[in-house]
């Protein structure tokens, strides 16, 4: 009796070890499987390669490791710094919303902890992307290297001013509420570009608008109403 009651907690013991080393990547998968069908392709992200981009990026390293069992939730997530990683469907809103194209030059306002860049990255673009929290910043490019993600730039600074030496941009996607739209980014977007970004009162109910750029013209097109953390310029710091 005693040989087989140790001989059951040997083999219990023995699965928990796999799960702990073998099973929570299938897990991750699991869930991330999960996250599209549910989160997205129940709702309208109907772009098949913006489903796949959601899929094969794992969201669960680029969140604080308290938070990865809940990586793939429909919820948005402290990173750190009072910053957050938007919850998966309004990811894949922009990114579907901003319609990426392979080889196209793309400007992000708002680096977070880099899994906004991994998405656009996988969708083949030339990725500039900008955060003003340092702490964040340095945290998101050594993320990104080791994940492999090598057409992704980081740049620690003032999302205001852009990205001038790498301007014009196809694609903008500013990831943080703004009061207005800002001038300097519109003046890199390139002719045919698309930007996306939240605008309206701090404090309040933005909306996600899609501002084009077509003859040295800027249409704009309110989306839905959004909540973001505000867009912080360099002299909003204290």
């Amino acid at each position: 009796m005693f040989f087989r009651m140790r001989k059951a907690e040997i083999l219990i013991l023995f699965f928990l070890f796999t799960m702990v080393k073998g099973g929570a990547q299938q897990d991750y998968a699991a869930l991330s499987e999960s996250m599209v069908r549910e989160q997205l392709e129940a709702r309208d992200i109907t772009d098949t390669l913006v489903l796949e981009v959601m899929r094969s990026v794992p969201r669960h390293e680029f969140v604080l490791k308290e938070y990865k069992p809940w990586a793939y939730n429909d919820r948005a997530l402290p990173i750190g710094e009072g910053q957050t990683i938007s919850q998966p469907y309004i990811v894949a809103y922009m990114t579907q919303t901003l319609g990426v194209q392979a080889g196209e030059r793309i400007l992000e306002i708002g680096t977070g902890s880099g899994y906004q860049a991994a998405i656009l990255s996988e969708l083949g673009g030339e990725v500039y992307t900008i955060e003003i929290v340092e702490t964040l910043g340095e945290e998101a490019k050594k993320r990104l290297k080791r994940l492999k993600y090598k057409n992704v730039n980081v740049r620690i600074g003032d999302g205001y001013n852009g990205w001038p030496e790498a301007a014009p941009f196809d694609a903008i996607m500013v990831t943080a509420g703004a009061e207005e739209l800002p001038e300097t980014l519109m003046e890199q977007l390139a002719e045919g570009g698309r930007m996306v970004i939240p605008i309206g009162p701090h404090g309040g109910v933005r909306q996600l608008t899609l501002i084009t750029r077509s003859n040295g013209k800027f249409k704009s097109e309110k989306l839905m109403a959004v909540r973001f953390v505000p867009f912080i310029r360099q002299s909003d710091k204290p």
